[in-house]
């Protein structure tokens, strides 16, 4: 008997694997997204006959392969199985290696439709579907006989096969020491194994859990610990490490060095790092195509001896050592990075490559029918991330900059869009209006744009500046959310820009912007597809504001592990006499600066004081520095590059003296380690509520209307947790003694008080006077 079928991969994925060839060619891009696909898909469903089954399973084996998918449509009264692509832009500028793929893709489903019924033969259709126009081409019908398509979905398994058979052994191997994997450092920290302990249970129930951590007790190893010795009872298949900020990234890569066995040199992992595209991009001034950039053309025949040569390498496949990779073999590396994230065990990357719009781990999780493990680090992040993954705003500046570089043929098509922008701008003069729907005029003529860059696009697209495909994109991310624009989640707001100058008039064109409110419609299916799904953060107070405002499932697990610190180790002092209001500030800078040096000299050693904007920081260490010129000080820079914030860090010496001014929410209030004596003490002379302004105001109203909380979820929640984060900078090891300063009566108030963590124990000063005095 033979053996039963042992690796399961998905149509497309064998496809793309064995009939994918030539250049990387995205010219006849961007691509509808998949909920659009899905779409396009029902409506040439809808136009068929009753006979005609859509989504129709499929599976079949060869050898130790088992093929599956789902065929687009059926007929069987026509012996048609039809495979459907939904397209926007000119059909004729597809690449030929395009419609290879297309082709082959239906004739792998036509042969498992012949397996399965007994056919003899099949009449096989490619149906392309414009899903502007709502239109389908002119349909492509070829008739095979089982036995050709059977010879030519043997060919494609034997092509894959060899890679199965590697891949298989490299699962088994890799199980095999996960199941054998020890804790890195012997014992846990002191809340460490409650936290691995949910994390473990979550992924054998296929729940979510919410974890508030503290700081200071290896969140990052007590995450990823237990999910990998999770993979090989779960059968999870990735491990996806979602961080908002590059500087997460070295965390992660520093937990999975520690996990290495003394006699193991790895537990056979295959972790990559994903980084944004203008990151990763060897030649930023080519288009992605053969004739335009050397690392695209032939990209698909170098491609396997890349793939094959990254999966064999030793340790993390970092963003430089993918770089180094692709060098060799002269391919792209961000598309190479995308090819791997197929094949490797653990994918680091950003929100966006899960959560946005088009994001590729979900895309390829649904696709492959994945189980995953999703860990969301700093997850008192998402909120605002997901909010701007849904959010989508047409910018005068960006248009005018695209008008003055268009070519000719774009003109048109752009002046009529100024025109009925600037009709929009003409209809009201205020400042800042929420609009109920887009005007149609409007909507037609963004269309219009879109139309014809893209037929730019696929002929000519040396033609077309920067400028030009910036504006490209920001239009069609703006179509697909208006697609699915839904008062209930997002607002349609148009603003007009201040005066230039004072007396002028307002600028006529206005910012037209498409903004995400509630991002739990969008993150919730992106939760729901994973295994399991962790959002662990040392601020995650109060939990249902984040359970509400990201759909997190009802039957998510909420755990806030206690704190390992005691409040000996931390003196928490409120200053009331002060408020830090916006029209109270002058008053405060030289009141701050003496709380600051009282502080200073009643204890020696290096300080960080924030504040709630970098003017106000400015005018506070000016303040101080001319009151004592003695005390060292060193201020954040705007738009500091990475080597200005790290000498502003190394300013932190252990045993070292002296004050550090930094901006609330900025770089340096989270994400930064200062052990020991490296940092003793902050200052916060803020509650870092955002701006009252007409933005947040609308904000305020619509969560006020879906949560009755709007307020609290617009100021008070998201302003505390910039300052629990900023005061968590203090304690980052168990052994760490240091003070925090609160300086802002309203931090007295019992609705900020309850928002603070629970063990601190906190004193109200009353002086704020000069030292001595």
């Amino acid at each position: 008997m033979p053996a039963a079928p042992a690796y399961t991969v998905a149509v497309r994925a064998l496809c793309e694997f064995a009939a994918r060839r030539g250049d990387l060619d995205h010219r006849f891009t961007p691509s509808p997204t998949a909920d659009e696909g899905m779409a396009g898909h029902q409506a040439v469903a809808r136009r068929r006959g009753p006979g005609y089954r859509a989504e129709v399973p499929l599976q079949g084996g060869y050898k130790q392969l088992l093929v599956r998918g789902r065929a687009d449509g059926i007929d069987d009264a026509r012996e048609l199985l039809e495979e459907i692509k939904t397209f926007r832009g000119p059909l004729e500028q597809m690449p030929p290696n395009h419609r290879e793929l297309h082709w082959a893709q239906a004739k792998v489903y036509a042969w498992l439709h012949c397996a399965a019924t007994g056919a003899a033969a099949c009449n096989v259709g490619l149906v392309y579907f414009d899903i502007d126009r709502q239109a389908e081409a002119p349909a492509l019908v070829e008739r095979f006989t089982a036995e050709a398509l059977q010879r030519f979905f043997a060919q494609l398994c034997e092509c894959f096969l060899l890679w199965a058979e590697s891949e298989m052994r490299h699962r088994t191997l890799r199980d095999a020491a996960l199941r054998a994997l020890t804790f890195a450092h012997g014992t846990f920290r002191v809340g460490q194994r409650e936290l691995a302990e949910a994390v473990f249970v979550a992924a054998r129930r296929g729940r979510c859990v919410m974890a508030q951590a503290p700081t200071g007790i290896g969140k990052t190893i007590g995450t990823i610990f237990p999910l990998l010795k999770a993979m090989p009872e779960q059968a999870l298949d990735k491990l996806f490490f979602l961080t908002a900020k590059g500087s997460g990234r070295a965390v992660v890569f520093d937990a999975l060095r520690a996990m290495r066995g003394e006699d193991e040199p790895a537990p056979r992992l295959r972790v990559i790092e994903l980084v944004a595209r203008d990151k990763a991009c060897e030649h930023p001034d080519k288009a992605c195509h053969g004739e335009s950039c050397p690392l695209a053309q032939g990209f698909y025949d170098r491609l396997p001896q890349a793939r094959s040569d990254a999966v064999q390498a030793p340790g993390p496949l970092s963003a430089e050592s993918l770089r180094e990779i692709a060098r060799r073999h002269r391919v792209c590396p961000y598309y190479l990075g995308q090819e791997l994230a197929r094949w490797c065990d653990v994918i680091v990357g950003d929100y966006n490559h899960y959560f946005d719009v088009s994001a590729l781990l979900f895309a390829l999780t649904q696709a492959n029918g994945w189980r995953v493990a999703v860990l969301v680090d700093e997850a008192h992040n998402l909120v605002d991330r997901a909010r701007a993954c849904y959010t989508a705003a047409l910018e005068p500046p960006i248009f005018d900059a695209a008008r003055r570089a268009a070519p000719p043929a774009l003109k048109k098509a752009l002046a009529r869009l100024l025109r009925v922008w600037n009709a929009l701008g003409r209809e009201d003069d205020a400042a800042y209006r929420v609009l109920s729907a887009l005007p149609a005029r409007f909507d037609k003529a963004v269309r219009a744009v879109i139309d014809a860059t893209g037929t730019l696009l696929a002929s000519s697209p040396q033609a077309l500046d920067a400028a030009v495909m910036d504006f490209y994109f920001a239009l069609l991310h703006f179509v697909r959310l208006h697609e699915v624009f839904d008062e209930a989640h997002s607002l349609l707001d148009v603003t007009r820009a201040a005066p230039a100058r004072r007396g002028s008039r307002r600028p006529s064109r206005p910012s037209v912007c498409l903004r995400n409110v509630i991002p739990a419609p969008f993150v919730k299916p992106r939760l729901a597809a994973a295994r399991t799904a962790i959002l662990f953060s040392a601020t995650l107070t109060p939990m249902q504001y984040y359970a509400e405002t990201l759909g997190v499932p009802a039957d998510a697990a909420r755990l806030d592990v206690p704190s390992p610190y005691s409040a000996d180790q931390l003196a928490v002092r409120i200053v009331p006499t002060l408020s830090t209001r916006y029209g109270d500030r002058p008053a405060t800078v030289l009141p701050i600066a003496h709380v600051i040096a009282r502080q200073l000299r009643r204890q020696r050693g290096n300080y960080l004081a924030f504040f709630s904007s970098h003017d106000y920081m400015e005018q506070a260490a000016d303040a101080f520095i001319a009151c004592y010129p003695d005390e060292a000080a060193w201020r954040q820079q705007r738009r500091m590059d990475e080597c200005e914030r790290a000498a502003f860090l190394e300013r932190f010496v252990a045993g070292g003296h002296g004050i550090g001014f930094a901006v609330l929410g900025g770089v340096f209030a989270e994400g930064i380690d200062l052990p020991g004596t490296r940092l003793i003490g902050a200052f916060i002379t803020t509650l870092g509520l955002p701006q009252v302004n007409p933005v947040n105001e609308a904000l305020r109203q619509r969560l006020d209307r879906a949560f009755g909380a709007g307020f609290e979820y617009v100021y008070l929640y998201p302003g505390l947790r910039k300052v629990v984060q900023a005061a968590g900078r203090v304690l980052r090891s168990p052994t760490d003694v240091g003070s925090i300063h609160l300086i802002d009566g309203r931090f007295c108030r019992p609705a900020v008080r309850q928002l603070l963590p629970s063990w601190w124990r906190v004193e109200v000063v009353a002086s704020a006077g000069a030292p001595g005095a």
